[in-house]
């Protein structure tokens, strides 16, 4: 698939409403973990730890290519491949493909 590849008013909304699942659960885990660390942070240091770990999650859920955000969503839990019919075939083989790889590195 190239970049240039055009996505179907069909597959655009798919894509929103998968993204969208995907992304409230990165949040709700996200926000789970969150008040679970600053719960127990005690010291200066222990609250800049809870800032690192929100950058980290953020980098980890703003990612600028749906394909790739799906491929790591799918391989991190977050999103169920089923969300994602409607696409294309081929998008979602790519998808398959790039979830694939990132569990194997």
């Amino acid at each position: 698939m190239t970049a240039g590849e055009k996505w179907s008013p069909s597959e655009k909304k798919v894509a929103r409403t998968a993204y969208d699942a995907a992304l409230k659960v990165a949040l709700d885990k996200t926000l789970a973990e969150l008040k679970s660390r600053a719960h127990v942070a005690a010291t200066p240091s222990e609250i800049w730890d809870v800032e690192d770990f929100l950058r980290q999650q953020r980098r980890k859920i703003d990612y600028s290519q749906l394909i790739q955000v799906f491929a790591n969503l799918i391989r991190q839990g977050y999103l169920e491949e089923n969300l994602l019919v409607g696409l294309s075939e081929d998008k979602r083989q790519t998808i398959r493909k790039y979830a694939s790889w990132n569990r194997e590195g």
